[in-house]
């Protein structure tokens, strides 16, 4: 298939390795492999032994059995490991979609979460939140926006780059919606984990619905992204299968180490889970104080989950252009609205990482040396 260009990483490409100050990531803080190893006694000699031959294309057997720990009604058997979450997505567009199909898609959102589906020739409808800055998805809405031929609803829970997150309530409506209609569901679930209540943490889709498909990662929540290790969880045989059988042309199989360190990871993961909440927390007490002394120019609502939030900007340049000026000027990255096909009024800001009191200082530098000019321009 001819697919179109990742415009977000394109982006990404052109400033990510360049520009000393990344505000705009949607991943947590990484570790080294010394400092991961060290959470469990005895890892390090494991990895010195970890075999570099082929591994078993759905995912080392212990790993699927650690990953089903996520959920309560998959077992290791209905967990398919990929090489990130990006393969998952692919795949499953892929082996679920024709051309005709319709799909609903929960939007702004990551681009392949519509754009595959639109290249394979499906009918793809965005399903937008219906006001800001609170960001909510009205399910009455959706309801309208489903077709005769609609074949799956897609959902990103909680949300990237909002960092929303729905209620129970919500999800159980949602849930009950497309059982009536015999509908797939694909769920983005990778920032699973890092809500920031834990109280408000919602099942994963898999163990609520039997056609539904959840999307978990090591990126996210983990802070692993260099692991690139993701999965889907399913009780769906005909899905698992089709992916199953999808993915040797893709990978095949996934890396060795990076298997064996994401079960290291897994078997720790309250620790790292723990870690990058106190770094999100941390975080967020200096964005709200940053985004309290500009209200001219930015429009702020603090996430419920995930390390990602989606403020407007309210200068009179397009957040694109704001954006670029931004990082070309002063170095520090953010993500225009733009790259999530979702006009150039927002930007996405990240806080997992430790260094954002660092980037929040540039911005603020870069802030007032322009204010003028970014309101009156």
């Amino acid at each position: 298939m001819r697919i179109n260009a990742f415009e977000l990483e394109r982006f990404f490409a052109k400033y990510e390795f360049s520009a000393p100050y990344l505000l705009g990531s949607s991943d947590c803080e990484a570790m080294n492999i010394e400092d991961l190893l060290a959470l469990e006694p005895g890892s390090e000699k494991g990895f010195q032994k970890c075999w570099l031959g082929y591994t078993e294309s759905m995912g080392h057997p212990l790993l699927r059995e650690e990953i089903a720990h996520l959920y309560s009604e998959c077992s290791a058997d209905e967990v398919l490991v990929h090489s990130g979450a990006e393969e998952a997505i692919f795949i499953f567009m892929n082996v679920m979609l024709q051309p005709g199909d319709h799909v609903v898609v929960q939007s702004p959102c990551y681009q392949s979460l519509f754009q595959i589906a639109s290249d394979l020739g499906c009918q793809v409808t965005r399903w937008f939140p219906e006001n800001q800055p609170d960001w909510h998805w009205n399910l009455e809405t959706l309801k309208d926006l489903i077709k005769p031929n609609t074949k799956a609803v897609i959902i990103n829970q909680p949300h990237n780059p909002t960092g929303y997150l729905m209620s129970r309530e919500e999800q159980a409506q949602l849930i009950w919606m497309l059982k009536e209609r015999d509908l797939l569901l694909f769920s983005d679930e990778v920032y699973r984990c890092l809500e920031h209540d834990p109280a408000l943490r919602l099942p994963a889709a898999c163990d609520l619905y039997e056609n539904a498909v959840s999307l978990g990662v090591m990126s996210k929540t983990y802070g692993l992204a260099g692991l690139r290790i993701g999965w889907i969880a399913t009780r769906n045989k005909t899905i698992f299968r089709e992916m199953a059988t999808f993915k040797d042309y893709t990978s095949i199989c996934n890396s060795a180490p990076s298997e064996y360190l994401a079960l290291i990871g897994l078997r720790n993961q309250q620790q790292l889970i723990d870690r990058n909440l106190a770094i999100v927390e941390t975080n967020l007490t200096v964005l709200d104080q940053f985004f309290k002394e500009y209200p001219d120019l930015f429009e702020w609502q603090a996430p419920r989950a995930g390390s990602i939030a989606f403020p407007r900007f309210l200068g009179t340049a397009g957040a694109e252009q704001f954006c670029v000026d931004l990082v070309e000027k002063q170095g520090v990255l953010l993500i225009p609205s733009v790259y999530f096909h979702h006009g150039d009024s927002h930007f996405r800001i990240g806080f997992g990482r430790q260094n954002l009191p660092e980037c929040v200082t540039q911005l603020e530098t870069y802030v007032k040396q322009h204010r003028e000019a970014l309101l009156s321009s």
